[in-house]
Order: C-alpha cells, then sequence, then structure tokens
C-alpha cells in the first residue's frame, strides 16, 4: 500500500496517523491531568500540558496541522470528560491561544519557545476569562485576572520548556511536510 495516498481532503496516510497520534496523545495527557487534583483554589489555574503537544506540531508540522490536532483534542475531551461550556471554554482558550503561539513564534522566527508559550498561556487565559464575563455578565470575574496572569507566566514557561525540551530528544516524523 502506497503510504502517500490522499484521502478526499488531500491528507497523506502518513500525515493523518501522525495527526491522529499527536491527537491521542494529548488526549491522553489532558485526561491524566484533569485527573491531579488542583494545587491552587483558584479556578481555571491548571498546567495544560496538553498544550505542549500544540507546541510540538505547531514547530515540527505547522499551524494547519496543530489546528487540527487541537480541535480534535479539545471536541474529544469535551465529548469525554466535560460538558457544552466546558466545549465553549476550551475552543475560546485554544484558538486565542494557537492564534498567538503562531504569531509570537513567526515573530520569535522559531525561537525562545518558552516565551511563546507564555503568551499562548496569557492569551488561552484572557479569551477564557472574556467568555466567562460575557456568559455571566458578573465583572467580578476579573478579580481572577492577576491569579490567571501570574499562573499563565508559571505554566507557559513550564510547558513551554517541556516542549523544547522534547523536541530537542523527539526523532523526526518520517516526512514532516507529509
Amino acid at each position: 500500500m502506497n503510504d502517500s495516498r490522499k484521502n478526499n481532503d488531500g491528507l497523506s496516510v502518513q500525515r493523518l496517523t501522525a495527526l491522529s497520534l499527536l491527537t491521542a496523545a494529548a488526549l491522553m495527557i489532558y485526561a491524566m491531568e484533569s485527573m491531579l487534583p488542583t494545587l491552587i483554589p483558584v479556578p481555571g489555574i491548571k498546567l495544560g500540558l496538553a498544550n505542549v503537544v500544540t507546541l510540538i506540531t505547531l514547530k515540527r508540522l505547522g499551524v494547519r496541522d496543530a489546528l487540527l490536532v487541537l480541535l480534535a483534542r479539545i471536541l474529544l475531551s469535551a465529548c469525554f470528560f466535560g460538558s457544552l461550556l466546558s466545549l465553549l471554554y476550551s475552543l475560546s482558550g485554544g484558538l486565542f491561544c494557537l492564534l498567538i503561539l503562531w504569531l509570537v513564534n513567526r515573530l520569535l522566527a522559531g525561537h525562545y519557545l518558552f516565551l511563546t508559550s507564555i503568551t499562548g498561556a496569557i492569551a488561552h487565559n484572557l479569551a477564557q476569562i472574556t467568555v466567562a464575563f460575557f456568559l455571566t455578565s458578573v465583572g467580578g470575574v476579573f478579580v481572577y485576572l492577576p491569579f490567571l496572569m501570574i499562573s499563565a507566566c508559571l505554566t507557559g514557561l513550564f510547558t513551554g520548556l517541556c516542549a523544547h525540551f522534547t523536541l530537542k530528544n523527539l526523532p523526526p516524523f518520517k516526512n514532516e511536510r507529509f
């Protein structure tokens, strides 16, 4: 069987397999992280370790593939572990985060992945707090903003470093541009 054969959407079997494996890895990391107890009693603060996979996909395969993996992970995690409300928060945070990751990664010419990750985490939290405000019409949600920004810097740094060291030690995909 020819691995470069395309399906109806133009995805090669190799690329579809790689994206599926990346999505499965992100979903598994998300599921494991959701079982961890919260360390800080502030709603919305978590490590966001599934974003390591998003960063790796963005760096290795590009924004289009990162978007596919992100959307698949968010939709599947909402189906398995969440609700419609969690889907709304995850989509808003994830999409704005990916946009900022892509822009900052381009601005920094692919260097300083930890800075890229920090800005993405900040964008994620800003999008989610904005959605919370529009859903509740309660300005008090912005009280969480300083805590969310501090946590975004710390967790973004951590996930960025995890992605950086993973990329350094991850062998190249067979055909990264499929």
